[in-house]
């Protein structure tokens, strides 16, 4: 099939830059190897968003949230409505495995979970993957265990279990809180001196609250050398101790997929590995090639969120069809 437009990602960066193509007359394709707004999907399921709906809009649809802030069920409904009102065309659960050709004539190759390969022609393409997929390992031995994950979805399973949660930011405080009132053992793990700086005003509070009084365990200026069945090796102070786990949360973020990018010929700065971007048009310096969403902060990944980065797909589309695109919104505080 032909289209003017492949997408690839069906985050809400990516539904907004089709949705921009569709309202100016352009045929666009979705693909994205996982669920619609597969990154929000894998958020904690009680997970609520920082920010107020009508940051989160897209193709000037309204967002309704029943208590202000919309929650990660919302948020999912409110996406699927938008595919739906738009008649968006998506290729969901299809890896891209090969990008070929030139500007105005790409071919892009995916794959299915069945092992079907397709083949789309495209005049453009516009990456928007962002950044959910990619965790930062912290490589010490023993990360790959079953018992080891880097996203934490609900408490019931731990429920009068010892957890280890990795990190200090609103991701690690929010599980620690979530698995105490869960009825877990919690201890939290931060190589750094104390709790993240941009935790979420209302999570600051209740979690030195819950170390204060002994309820979270928290170790601070603490180091994870090893992990295995059942338990944390950590070093503090030059010595070693082990933490009992059946299960380990390692809560340290993530990056985008470089090596996608370099793989498409993108060149990256030295300086946080920013892919090489037209500040207009969001081109890279493969002619044809955008990006949007998080990916262009390369690894500064708190610079651009769903509030910002949905504004992206105007920039493209505007300068693919030579309109005028108005100013957009600063940058907000992060949707996770």
């Amino acid at each position: 099939m032909n289209s003017d437009l492949i997408c690839i990602g069906a985050g809400p960066t990516g539904l907004a830059t089709a949705i921009e193509a569709v309202r100016a007359g352009l045929r666009p394709l979705v693909i994205d190897k996982g669920c619609l707004c597969n990154s929000l999907f894998y958020y904690p399921t009680n997970m609520m968003f920082f920010t107020t709906p009508e940051r989160m809009e897209i193709g000037d649809l309204p967002m309704i949230a029943s208590a202000g802030k919309p929650t990660r069920q919302e948020a999912l409904k409110y996406y699927r409505r938008a595919a739906e009102h738009y008649g968006l065309e998506l290729r969901l659960y299809e890896r891209v495995t090969v990008v070929d050709g030139h500007d105005g004539k790409f071919t892009v190759v995916t794959r299915t979970k069945s092992g079907v390969e397709n083949r789309c022609l495209t005049r453009k393409i516009v990456v928007a993957t962002g950044y959910y997929d990619q965790p930062n390992n912290m490589d010490v031995p023993g990360e790959d265990l079953p018992h080891v994950s880097h996203y934490y979805r609900e408490a019931h399973p731990y429920w009068n279990c010892d957890v280890v949660v990795i990190g200090a930011k609103n991701s690690a405080a929010e599980a620690a809180l979530d698995l105490f009132r869960g009825g877990a053992r919690v201890t939290l793990v931060h190589r750094g001196p104390a709790l993240g700086a941009s935790l979420k005003y209302w999570v600051r509070p209740d979690i030195e609250n819950r170390i204060h009084a002994g309820e979270i365990n928290a170790l601070f200026d603490t180091r994870v050398t090893r992990i295995e069945p059942g338990q944390v090796h950590v070093q503090s102070d030059g010595s070693e101790r082990v933490l009992p786990a059946e299960q380990v949360f390692a809560m340290t973020g993530y990056h985008p997929d470089f090596d996608f990018l370099l793989q498409l010929g993108v060149e990256l700065h030295a300086e946080a590995r920013r892919p090489r971007t037209d500040p207009e048009s969001l081109e890279t310096n493969v002619p044809g090639l955008h990006l949007a969403g998080v990916l262009i902060g390369g690894e500064r990944t708190g610079e651009i969120f769903i509030e910002n980065g949905r504004f992206h797909g105007k920039k493209i589309v505007a300068a693919l069809t030579g309109a005028h695109v108005a100013g957009t919104e600063p940058h907000a505080a992060p949707g996770e």
